[in-house]
């Protein structure tokens, strides 16, 4: 140091990262690149995060995963990720119990519930026809959307992988099928659901429950070739729509029967299967 000179000599100081090794199992894979499939992936980090920030990142959104093993214990979500952990991320477990082991899910909701994002207008209709409550409307907004899921618990249902990444949403599905008849079948196997379907006992327009209606009352707002042909009709409390058995009643039975069967069980009888 020269004469007249003071202070110190700043050393380079070396910055090393960390690094975690994450496995997706199974479906999860959808989410990835595909030459990062089914294979352990290297993240690295400077600041600790937690599991839940980890697995967002490399593109798999918190609703898909069911169960999250690291080092060989189960963790949650709020885990907070350590040099050197070995990560593996399973999705929903279908076909056996994992109740024994931590889940970072919300417990199963008490009822099936759903809200739809936009362009899935096809799909409300079809679960309002096999008995589901669910809501849709184009003009619902990402907010909007994650406001409705969170406050009345409903599963939402989207094509949008950022969607389903907010915080505040716990149930959810990305679709992967673009047709919306299977993207119903899709759903009907990813929630289980053929022994919760109660076939035309909603309105396919307004989600609301239809009820049995005498003939009489709705006589004047019937088609002429209508009142000559049926007895039994049902209406909408809501928005006043009367449902008949018409001619593509059995069609859409049989469809039902069929989609229902697929999924394993057979449809519970219901007293309301009047639709036009």
């Amino acid at each position: 140091m020269r004469s007249g000179q003071s202070g110190s000599v700043a050393v380079p100081v070396e910055v090393r990262l960390s690094r975690v090794y994450v496995r997706f199992y199974a479906e999860l894979n959808d989410h990835l690149p595909r030459d990062q499939r089914q294979k352990a992936q290297e993240k690295s980090f400077l600041v600790p995060g937690t599991v839940k920030d980890i697995i967002e990142s490399l593109g798999v959104p918190h609703t898909e995963v069911e169960l999250i093993v690291v080092n060989g214990e189960s963790v949650p979500f709020s885990y907070v990720v350590r040099n050197g952990d070995r990560i593996a991320v399973y999705p929903i477990f279908e076909s056996f119990d994992v109740t024994a082991e931590l889940r970072v899910r919300p417990q199963v909701l008490r009822e099936t519930k759903f809200i739809l994002d936009v362009h899935l207008g096809k799909l409300a209709a079809y679960l309002r026809m096999l008995g589901f409550d669910t809501v849709y409307g184009n003009g619902f907004g990402d907010a909007e959307l994650v406001r409705i899921s969170s406050e009345q618990h409903r599963i939402l249902l989207t094509r949008d992988r950022g969607l389903l990444k907010y915080r505040a949403v716990t149930h959810g599905h990305l679709l992967r099928e673009t047709d919306s008849r299977r993207q119903l079948a899709e759903i009907m196997t990813r929630f289980d659901l053929a022994r919760s379907v109660r076939p035309f006992t909603r309105c396919m327009v307004c989600n609301e429950f239809l009820t049995e209606i005498a003939k009489e009352r709705v006589r004047a707002a019937l088609p002429t070739r209508v009142v000559g042909a049926f007895e039994e009709f049902r209406q909408c409390s809501r928005c006043g729509r009367i449902y008949w058995k018409g001619s593509h009643y059995q069609r859409m039975q049989r469809w039902v029967s069929d989609l229902v069967t697929g999924a394993g069980v057979q449809a519970k009888e219901s007293h309301y299967e009047d639709f036009r």
